[in-house]
């Protein structure tokens, strides 16, 4: 119970020196929500730059499959071709068109 019959701090310094002091803290958070405010926004642009960059690199990659479908697809329609000659090729033998 000594600490109830002490004095408060505030109650033992001059109103200037807790002025100062409240003016400090004031400061001091305002120099810490700048700080916090600056953070978010080069975040906010490190996000911008990352998203963008994503962005980039899945549009080469969207753009490579494209390419590969395109060849894969070519290559389909020139098997397809060459079954549909075996096949004209097969049914003419059968029918006895051609001599074996």
């Amino acid at each position: 119970m000594a600490n109830e019959t002490e004095p408060r701090k505030i109650m033992t310094q001059p109103l200037p020196q807790i002025l100062d002091g409240i003016e400090d803290s004031i400061r001091l958070a305002d120099e810490a929500a700048k700080n916090a405010r600056d953070a978010a926004e080069e975040a906010r642009k490190a996000g911008e730059k990352a998203a963008g960059e994503a962005a980039r690199v899945a549009g080469e990659k969207i753009s490579k499959v494209e390419q590969s479908t395109k060849s894969a697809l070519q290559q389909i329609e020139l098997l397809k071709s060459a079954i549909m000659d075996a096949v004209a090729a097969i049914e003419k033998r059968l029918s006895g068109k051609i001599q074996p």
